[in-house]
């Protein structure tokens, strides 16, 4: 059941990482023993960003028998995100995760997600986003919308997002966060293992909630040869 989530989730994730479209750059002011009281935002500069591995979190939940919730990640993934500062809906995203990271804290479970049961990772071993279009949506909301493909199948998808806040790193770089959650349903893409409950309801929900915590970043400009 856990492997179903993490189907969900990783078609989450692909939308997810297109998300990053809207930034900023910032401004610390020092606060009481050096810490920083104040953050000011400005707009993110447009180019390339790449989405950092290391500090993002492409994450999943699950119904378990009705009771609670179950929740896991993929650990390998990368993604790309075209930023246009002139026209936010104009920026673009692609994204792709081996879906053998898949990771819930449990081994055997994590095995059992990786067979043709879930998401069969030897015949589709990656999960891929291209984005469509972003719609703005409200003040400072935005939605992307593009093409998820996963186990071979590929929908539509739309995914509301927001921009956390963006900085200049200590390095130089230009960074920019996203915060993103969207509801998917697991049988649109052949998954639909699971057993229905004698009382009512399923072993394993067929609604994932994906959640995604990002960080888009651009290296600094390298100085120029002497």
């Amino acid at each position: 059941m856990i492997s179903v989530r993490n189907a969900v989730l990783a078609v989450m994730l692909a939308a997810v990482v297109a998300a990053p479209f809207v930034g900023a750059a910032v401004s610390w002011a020092a606060g009481p023993q050096g810490r920083p009281a104040k953050v000011a935002y400005a707009p993110v500069p447009g180019g390339d960003y790449n989405i950092d591995p290391a500090h993002s979190i492409i994450g999943f939940s699950i119904r378990h028998l009705e009771i609670a919730w179950v929740g896991g990640r993929f650990k390998d993934f990368k993604g790309t995100i075209r930023y246009d500062e002139r026209d936010v809906t104009k920026s673009s995203v692609e994204f792709t995760a081996k879906v053998a990271s898949i990771d819930t804290g449990v081994e055997a479970r994590d095995k059992h997600l990786r067979t043709a049961d879930f998401f069969e990772v030897e015949k589709h071993p990656e999960m891929t986003f291209r984005s469509k279009r972003v719609e703005r949506k409200g003040r400072d909301g935005f939605v992307l919308h593009g093409d998820l493909t996963l186990k071979g199948v590929t929908k539509q998808v739309a995914i509301p997002f927001t921009i956390t806040g963006a900085i200049k790193d200590p390095w130089g770089n230009t960074r920019f966060g996203v915060s993103a959650q969207t509801k998917l349903d697991r049988r649109d893409y052949g998954i639909t293992w699971g057993t229905a409950l004698p009382n009512g309801g399923l072993d394993v929900g067929n609604e994932v909630t994906v959640e995604l915590q990002l960080e888009a970043v651009k290296p600094a400009p390298k100085p120029a040869a002497q």
